[in-house]
């Protein structure tokens, strides 16, 4: 099969296009022969050496796949060869072929077609998983959603709005703080002229963000616990802006407040199953019914990996950036 690795740390040139073997199903286990993958930040690190994939994962790149069951391990039940299906994976989706635990492996959702489904599985994965199974967003709470207008962000915005909370959002230009708010946003913050804090004291009828989901890291530290309403909860999921920062615990303890660091992708098998059969319940009948649609900036071929490296480190898309294996 055809896919794409980075045997050196580098720039989007490192992405190589290789033959590997096809891979087997084994117990538990199904093979999809992927249609559609999907561009996350947390590929463009592996490739650059930051982010290495967990112990017995693909050193492929990809988190997230959609396409055709081509093959049922030992012990898998609900599912059969020629099965459309989309899937949450450690690594392997930038192939032509990928082996993943069938715990991971979900329906396509209504109305969505076998190709965009590819750009569905990390987003909603980390959105329920993250906003509602860890934070507990409550409908009538805020929601902060920094990089609005990202792949995460989209959907974020559109899913916290669909269950009833009310949505503020950071971004860095008018189009996309256009889209932010067609997506659903109450309130867009621009973050290169406004300060994301002073906008929730104006706007927010003095309360704060509920719940804040952060993909900056150290850099927003700061300003997200002073954002956050009482009993809020800040959830980190990146460090776009540094590793190292500084907490002001006396103002954290004031508010009662709790920061929460989640990853996803090292998370045991059985806890990814949990969090998709989460989404397959709670997250897909809003995709079907068209609350929550994917927001796609473009799709381009497998072998052109490193140009969509290269289009979402620009930052200038809106959405998720899809390669096709055909």
């Amino acid at each position: 099969m055809r896919a794409v690795t980075a045997p050196e740390p580098g720039g989007p040139e490192a992405l190589t296009v290789v033959d590997l073997p096809d891979p087997v199903a084994g117990p538990g286990e199904v093979v999809l022969d992927v249609a559609a993958t999907a561009v996350n930040r947390a590929d463009t690190l592996q490739r650059q050496g930051f982010y290495p994939p967990p112990p017995g994962a693909s050193d492929v790149l990809g988190l997230e796949c959609s396409g055709t069951v081509s093959a049922v391990g030992e012990g898998v039940t609900g599912w059969s060869v020629g099965d459309e299906a989309c899937a949450l994976l450690a690594g392997g989706g930038y192939a032509e072929q990928v082996a993943v635990p069938a715990g991971q492996l979900m329906p396509l959702p209504g109305g969505v077609d076998l190709v965009t489904s590819g750009a569905l599985p990390e987003v909603a994965c980390t959105v329920w998983s993250n906003v509602f199974m860890v934070a507990g967003l409550q409908p009538g709470e805020q929601l902060l959603v920094h990089g609005g207008a990202g792949g995460i962000g989209t959907f974020a915005i559109q899913l916290a709005s669909a269950l009833g909370a009310r949505v503020f959002t950071t971004a860095g230009s008018p189009e996309k703080l256009r889209v932010c708010a067609e997506l659903g946003a109450d309130v867009t913050i621009d973050y290169r002229e406004e300060d994301f804090v002073e906008v929730l004291r104006t706007h927010g009828d003095g309360h704060g963000a509920d719940v804040v989901l952060d993909n900056m890291g150290a850099k927003y530290l700061d300003r997200n616990v002073r954002a956050l309403a009482t009993e809020g909860r800040l959830v980190i999921i990146g460090m776009q802006g540094g590793v190292k920062g500084e907490l002001d615990i006396a103002r954290l303890l004031g508010k009662r407040g709790a920061v929460i660091a989640t990853s996803l992708r090292s998370r045991p098998a059985a806890d990814k199953a949990a969090i998709c059969a989460a989404v397959v319940e709670h997250v897909w009948p809003l995709v079907a019914d068209g609350q929550v649609r994917p927001v796609v900036h473009d799709v381009l071929p497998l072998e052109r990996a490193a140009d969509a490296h290269r289009l979402m480190e620009e930052s200038g898309h809106v959405g998720k950036i899809v390669l096709t294996t055909r």
